[in-house]
C-alpha cells in the first residue's frame, strides 16, 4: 500500500508535468551519457592493458642487482673515507651465474611460467650486407608459455630450432628489406669474435615495424657457445596466472636469488599513473553532468515548496512534523532519480550497441577493428549512485525549507 507521504509526492510531481519531464530528461541523458563515456574509457583501458600484459613479460629477471654491492674497501673501513683512483675494473662475462639452479628456485613458485633468455647483439651477413640484430637465445618449450611470439609467426615454428640446432627465426620486416627468404644461410657473428652460419627456419610479424626488423631468436646453446658464454642466461621472464600478482612475484625472486626483478607494473608506472589521471578526469567530467541535471530537480521542487506552501501549513496544522514534510519532498526527490536511472540505463545500453557496431580501420591497418567497450556491472551500480545521490541531494535543500514552514504565520496571512 502507497504511503501518504508518497501519494502527495506524486500528486506534486504529475501536478508540474512539463517541469518534471525536464528534470526526469536531465538525469536520463546523465545517466547515458555516464555509461557511454565510462564504457568506452574503462572499455579503451581494458583493451590497452590486455595488449601490454599480453604482449610482454609478467615478470623480467636480469643479471643486475637492485642494490650495488658493497665494495671490499667499504667493508674494511666503513666509517672511513676511501678514494681509489686508476683503477681498471676486472672484465667479467656478465650474466646470471649457475642460470639453472637459479631457474629452478624461481620454477619452485606457485603460479608462474618461467623461460632463460641469452640476448646479444650480433652482425648478420646477407648477400654483401651487414646489419646489428638483437640476438635471443631460448628454449622453445619454456618460451611458449611465456611469450606471444609462438603466435606471431608466420612461417614455420620455434620448435623448429629443436629440430635444427643451427636455425634461425627472423621478423618479416627483416627478411623483405634485405630479400631473406626461408631456408636461407645467414652469417652471424658475435662482439666476442664467433662466426656461425645460421639457416632461417621461421619468421614472425608483431605489427612492431623496429622490432620486426631487428629481433631474431636461435636455440639457447647455440646463442651461449657463439656469444662465448657457456652454461649461461642474462635474464629470465616470466608469465604469472594472474599477471596482477607481478609485484609479489618479483619480490618473491628477488628475495630467492638476489637479482634484480622487475614487475610490468614497475616497469609501466608511467603508463599506469597516466591512466589513473585520466579515469579522474573521466569520472570528474561525467559526474559533473549529474550534478548540472540535478539543478531541473532542485528547480521542480524549490517552485513546489514556494507554491505549496499554504499546503505545507495545513498539513503541519494537521499533526504533520518537520520530518515528514522533509520525506514528502525527498521522496520527489527520489522518484525523479530512480525513473530517469532506470530510462538513463536503458538508453545508455542502446549507445553502448550502436557504439560496439561501428566498424572502424586506423590508416595503414587492413584489418577492420571495434571499439573496445566495458559492459561491468559495476559501471552501471556507479552511474545509479551518481543520479540517486544528486536527485536526493537535489531535492534535500528544498526540503529542509519546506519543513521549516511555520503553519501560524502561513494561516494567519491568508486569514
Amino acid at each position: 500500500m502507497v504511503s501518504v507521504h508518497t501519494q502527495i509526492a506524486l500528486s506534486h510531481l504529475t501536478s508540474r508535468t512539463r517541469q518534471t519531464l525536464v528534470s526526469l530528461m536531465g538525469i536520463v541523458l546523465g545517466v547515458a551519457f555516464f555509461l557511454a563515456v565510462s564504457s568506452l574509457m574503462r572499455g579503451s583501458e581494458q583493451d590497452f592493458l590486455d595488449r601490454l600484459v599480453n604482449n610482454q613479460p609478467h615478470v623480467t629477471v636480469s643479471d643486475e642487482f637492485r642494490q650495488a654491492p658493497v665494495q671490499p674497501a667499504e667493508r674494511r673501513f666503513p666509517g672511513g673515507a676511501v678514494e681509489i683512483r686508476s683503477v681498471k675494473p676486472k672484465t667479467e662475462v656478465r650474466g646470471i651465474r649457475q642460470y639453472k639452479s637459479k631457474l629452478s628456485q624461481v620454477d619452485s613458485i606457485a603460479g608462474i611460467q618461467v623461460a632463460p633468455v641469452l640476448a646479444g647483439q650480433a652482425i648478420i651477413t646477407f648477400a654483401g650486407r651487414d646489419v646489428g640484430v638483437t640476438l635471443s637465445g631460448v628454449v622453445p618449450a619454456r618460451m611458449k608459455g611465456v611469450s606471444s611470439i609462438e603466435k606471431d609467426i608466420t612461417k614455420g615454428s620455434l620448435d623448429d630450432l629443436d629440430a635444427n640446432p643451427n636455425g634461425v627465426i627472423i621478423g618479416e620486416g627483416l627478411a623483405e628489406r634485405y630479400r631473406i627468404s626461408m631456408g636461407d644461410n645467414l652469417l652471424l657473428a658475435s662482439p666476442k669474435g664467433q662466426v656461425r652460419t645460421l639457416k632461417v627456419v621461421g619468421m614472425f610479424r608483431t605489427g612492431n615495424q623496429a622490432y620486426d626488423e631487428s629481433q631474431t631468436f636461435a636455440a639457447l646453446k647455440r646463442v651461449q657457445a657463439l656469444m662465448d658464454r657457456p652454461n649461461i642466461a642474462n635474464s629470465f621472464i616470466l608469465r604469472a596466472d594472474d599477471p596482477y600478482r607481478a609485484r609479489a612475484i618479483a619480490a618473491e625472486i628477488e628475495r630467492r636469488i638476489g637479482y634484480k626483478a622487475v614487475s610490468w607494473q614497475e616497469a609501466s608506472e608511467d603508463i599506469m599513473s597516466l591512466l589513473l589521471v585520466r579515469n579522474i578526469i573521466m569520472y570528474s567530467v561525467v559526474l559533473a553532468i549529474l550534478v548540472v541535471a540535478s539543478f531541473g530537480i532542485y528547480n521542480v521542487i524549490s517552485t513546489v515548496v514556494l507554491e505549496k506552501t499554504r499546503d505545507i501549513a495545513i498539513l503541519k496544522s494537521m499533526g504533520f512534523h518537520a520530518r515528514d514534510i522533509r520525506r514528502i519532498f525527498v521522496i520527489e526527490g527520489a522518484v525523479v532519480g530512480a525513473i530517469g536511472s532506470l530510462l538513463g540505463v536503458l538508453l545508455g545500453m542502446f549507445i553502448m550497441w550502436v557504439l560496439v557496431q561501428i566498424p572502424i580501420k586506423p590508416p595503414g591497418v587492413a584489418e577492420v577493428v571495434k571499439l573496445p567497450l566495458y559492459w561491468g556491472v559495476d559501471q552501471f551500480v556507479l552511474a545509479i549512485a551518481f543520479a540517486m545521490g544528486s536527485a536526493v541531494g537535489a531535492a534535500w535543500l528544498p526540503a529542509r525549507k519546506g519543513g521549516r514552514v511555520q503553519p501560524v504565520d502561513i494561516l494567519r496571512g491568508a486569514a
